[in-house]
C-alpha cells in the first residue's frame, strides 16, 4: 500500500508504468471515426492503419501463386488407333539398325526388305536415333506397340499371364522395355489402355552422329494369351517434353527363337512370291494355243511314248523317303519290262520254207508222188 501511495505520489513527469501504457495504447475499434463522420473530406491514415492491425494481417497477401505441378505417370491424350505411318518432320527423325546376318548365332537382325525386326525373348536390340538437327530441351523417345492387322488394331498388346507372373518387376504388363537407363518411364494411357515407355534423348556423343537405344521384347509372337502369332508393329516417336510429337518411325517386329532362320525364310518366301506374281502376269498376256492344232500336232502314239520331265520331290525325313524311294524303283523298273516286252519280235508260229518251196500240211502228197 505504501508503494501505490508512493507511486501515486510522485510528479507528473514521472509516471507509472501503467499510465504510460495505457497512454500509448491502441484506441478501441468502436472509437474509430467512419468516413462519413470525418470532417473536411478526408481520413485519418493513422486510424485506418490502427484498424487494419486490429482486423489482424494477413500473411499470405503477398504469397505467390502455387505452380501446376504435373502429376507422375499421366501422359497426353492419344488417339484410339495410332498412326502408322513413317513422319521424318523438322528434325528430319530417322531410325537405323545395326547390320546383322542371319546367322543361328545372332539374337536379334534386321530385314531392310521387310521392314522387320527379328530379335529374342528378353535379348537386347539396339536401336540407333538420327536426327538432323538438335531438338527441343527436354524431348523424350517413347515407344508403343500396335496390332499391324486390322482385325486386331483395337486390342491393347501385352504380356502372357504366363511370363507376368514370372516377372517381379512393376511394370511386368509391359511387352516393351528400354535397357541401360535408369530414366526410363512406363506409362498406361488411362483412356485407351495402351502401354508405352519414354527415355529422355540424349545428343551424340562427341565423333558420333547417332544416339542409341535399347529395347527388349519380353514376350515371344507366338504366345498364348499374348500376341497369339498376331504381327505387330513398333512405333518410336520423337515428343516434346508436353506429349507432342516432333517425328515418327514404325517397323514391324518378331519375337522368336531363331531370328537369323526366321529371317532369311521369310526374305526367301516374299521373292519367290514378287517372281511368281510376275510370272502369272507374263502367262496370262500370251494367247492361248489352239486345242485343235495341239491335237493335229501330237502323233497317234503320243499316250506311248516315254514322258521325259523330271521333277524333284523334298522330303522330310529319312524313313518317308527311303519307302519313296522303293515305290520309285518300283516304277522305273516295271516301265524297263514294258519296254523290253514291246521291243522282242513276234515269231510265225510255222517256219517259212526258203526258195519258195510250199510247206506240206497233214494228210497231203507232193507232185513227184
Amino acid at each position: 500500500m505504501m508503494e501505490e501511495q508512493g507511486f501515486d505520489s510522485l510528479p507528473l513527469s514521472q509516471d507509472s508504468f501503467r499510465q504510460l501504457w495505457e497512454s500509448v495504447a491502441a484506441p478501441s475499434i468502436s472509437t474509430i471515426p467512419m468516413v462519413t463522420d470525418v470532417e473536411n473530406g478526408h481520413m485519418d491514415m493513422l486510424l485506418m492503419n490502427d484498424q487494419e492491425l486490429a482486423d489482424g494481417f494477413d500473411e499470405n497477401l503477398f504469397e505467390l501463386a502455387p505452380e501446376v505441378s504435373v502429376k507422375d505417370g499421366v501422359t497426353p491424350p492419344s488417339s484410339t488407333v495410332p498412326v502408322t505411318i513413317d513422319y521424318p518432320g523438322e528434325y528430319g527423325f530417322q531410325v537405323r539398325f545395326q547390320k546383322s546376318g542371319t546367322a543361328k548365332s545372332v539374337t536379334s537382325t534386321y530385314s531392310e526388305l521387310l521392314n522387320k525386326l527379328y530379335c529374342q525373348l528378353a535379348k537386347t536390340s539396339p536401336v540407333e536415333v538420327l536426327v538432323s538437327k538438335e531438338p527441343p530441351m527436354g524431348a523424350i523417345l517413347r515407344a508403343t506397340a500396335v496390332y499391324k492387322k486390322t482385325e486386331h488394331v483395337a486390342e491393347v498388346v501385352r504380356r502372357c499371364p504366363h511370363h507376368q507372373i514370372e516377372d517381379p518387376a512393376e511394370h511386368r504388363s509391359h511387352l516393351i522395355r528400354v535397357e541401360g537407363s535408369q530414366r526410363a518411364q512406363y506409362y498406361e494411357d488411362q483412356h485407351t489402355k495402351r502401354q508405352s515407355v519414354t527415355v529422355p534423348y540424349e545428343p551424340p556423343q562427341l565423333g558420333s552422329e547417332i544416339t542409341t537405344i535399347l529395347l527388349s521384347f519380353m514376350c515371344n509372337s507366338s504366345c498364348m494369351g499374348g500376341m497369339n502369332r498376331r504381327p505387330i508393329l513398333t512405333i518410336l516417336t520423337l515428343e516434346t517434353p508436353e506429349g507432342f510429337v516432333l517425328g515418327r518411325r514404325c517397323f514391324e517386329v518378331r519375337v522368336c527363337a531363331c531370328p537369323g532362320r526366321d529371317r532369311k525364310t521369310e526374305e526367301e518366301n516374299s521373292t519367290k512370291m514378287q517372281n511368281g506374281t510376275k510370272e502369272t502376269k507374263k502367262r496370262k498376256s500370251t494367247p492361248a494355243p489352239d486345242a485343235a492344232s495341239v491335237k493335229k500336232s501330237k502323233p497317234a502314239s503320243s499316250a506311248d511314248e516315254e514322258d521325259k520331265d523330271v521333277f524333284v520331290l523334298h522330303v522330310r525325313g529319312r524313313e518317308r523317303y527311303e519307302m519313296l524311294k522303293k515305290i520309285n524303283d518300283g516304277l522305273e523298273l516295271l516301265d524297263k519290262e514294258n519296254k523290253t516286252k514291246t521291243k522282242v519280235s513276234v515269231k510265225p508260229e510255222f517256219a517259212v520254207p526258203s526258195s519258195g518251196k510250199r510247206l506240206l500240211q497233214r494228210g497231203e502228197r507232193s507232185d513227184s508222188d
